[in-house]
């Protein structure tokens, strides 16, 4: 039967839905990348260079001079702030970046492969912590998991003798299955006993070190022969990262496998079924456990292949940057380092190459600001540690610089 038609008592019926006009679509789009996590990300950055920049000042001792007659001369404080904030911060540049005091080009480009050669290991780790927080996981764990992977590359790297090539890859492997059955360790934890794996990953770590250190004693396990010293052997010219740029710079192969690891990590979230296991399993465990996926082993793999990427930041370090012998400081905190990667990556994997190539700057570049402007390294830590903070309180940096909040779909 056809509807009636409606009466002339019947109420209006509604106007049709007017088209969004050009300029409501380009400020819509421009409230959503402004709520973002994105921009989020850049103004905690943003807010901890602005902390770290007064924690400069207050610490220099040309400002502190100049405030004693503050009311008197009021530009001599001003000029002595700018001229450390601008020191500070230049030194960092020329330190990270580019030095245009270099006698060359080469000189003068240094400082970028330098923080190419921090970055490396900085982006594995971190990729492997990232991996982890997609599945709602928190890995912790990577000191532990870089020592276990470093102790095994390292044994590989000083005592077996085979070919060059063959010899770098089983290095490569030993460090990534150590460190991945470490971390593995976590993830069955979890899956069977309901272990929180943040408990877990910290004892680990201690469990991990007191392993390893008693390896690097025991002449008969990695410590090299005729020493009392808590190192294995120095690495075999067949084991090492082969250079990148010749001799003249540190930059070795290292950086390559970060950037094919970020790669491998994107298309295997974004383009592959354990991906969408991994995303579905951290948005919601119950309903992906009602959706037919096994939550728990999906657990396990993910806590396996996180440690896996933290084995070969570990193998970064003991087959490149430490060529002379693995000891215990291999970890050099790396492994903590990476969570503040993986959160200002927004557990990305190009978020993450973002992150970790920011921070490789904040390590090659702290050495010159202490040479040269007297600034002690710990306070780049301190930037670090605040960028952590703002990070982890994304309505403090909304409200301070007038974010609009984020709309649930």
């Amino acid at each position: 039967m056809s509807a009636p038609a409606p009466s002339p008592t019947d109420p209006t019926p509604p106007r049709p839905q007017q088209p969004v006009r050009d300029d409501q679509r380009w400020r819509r789009a421009l409230r959503e990348a402004a709520a973002g996590g994105v921009v989020v990300s850049f103004f905690a950055l943003l807010l901890a260079v602005l902390v770290g920049s007064v924690l400069i000042a207050v610490t220099d001792e040309e400002v502190q001079s100049s405030a004693g007659y503050f009311f008197s001369r009021p530009g001599d404080t001003v000029r002595a702030v700018l001229d450390a904030v601008t020191g500070a911060y230049g030194a960092l540049f020329r330190g990270s970046v580019y030095n245009p005091n270099g006698a060359d080009l080469a000189t003068q480009l240094r400082p970028l492969t330098q923080t190419f050669l921090f970055a490396g290991p900085l982006v594995l780790a971190g990729l492997g912590v990232g991996l982890a927080f997609r599945a709602a996981l928190f890995n912790i764990g990577g000191r532990g998991q870089m020592l276990l992977g470093g102790a095994a590359a390292g044994w590989v790297g000083s005592s077996l003798d085979l070919p060059g090539g063959v010899h770098l890859l089983v290095g490569l492997l030993a460090a990534v299955v150590a460190g991945g059955l470490w971390g593995a360790i976590a993830g069955v934890l979890k899956a069977r006993t309901g272990a929180h794996e943040v408990i877990v990953t910290i004892m680990l770590n201690y469990i991990g070190f007191y392993l390893v250190f008693y390896a690097l004693s025991q002449p008969s396990l990695l410590q090299a022969p005729g020493t009392t010293n808590l190192t294995t052997l120095p690495m075999k010219d067949t084991a090492t990262l082969p250079p990148l740029l010749g001799e003249r710079f540190d930059l070795h192969a290292g950086f390559l496998l970060a950037l094919v690891a970020t790669a491998a990590v994107w298309w295997l979230l974004e383009r592959s079924a354990l991906g969408f296991r991994i995303r579905a399993v951290g948005l919601n465990p119950d309903a992906a456990r009602v959706a037919g996926i096994d939550v728990g082993r999906t657990w396990t793999v993910v806590m396996a292949l996180s440690g896996a990427l933290v084995g070969l930041a570990a193998a970064n370090q003991a087959l490149g940057t430490v060529t002379s012998g693995v000891t215990v400081d291999i970890d050099a905190g790396i492994g903590f380092d990476a969570i503040t990667v993986a959160l200002l990556g927004r557990s990305r994997p190009l978020g993450i190459l973002a992150a970790g190539l920011l921070f490789g700057a904040f390590k090659a570049g702290g050495f010159l600001m202490q040479a040269s402007e007297g600034i002690p390294v710990d306070l780049v830590l301190v930037v670090q540690s605040l960028i952590v903070l703002f990070i982890a309180a994304p309505p403090l940096v909304r409200a301070l610089f007038r974010l609009p909040q984020k709309e649930v779909a």
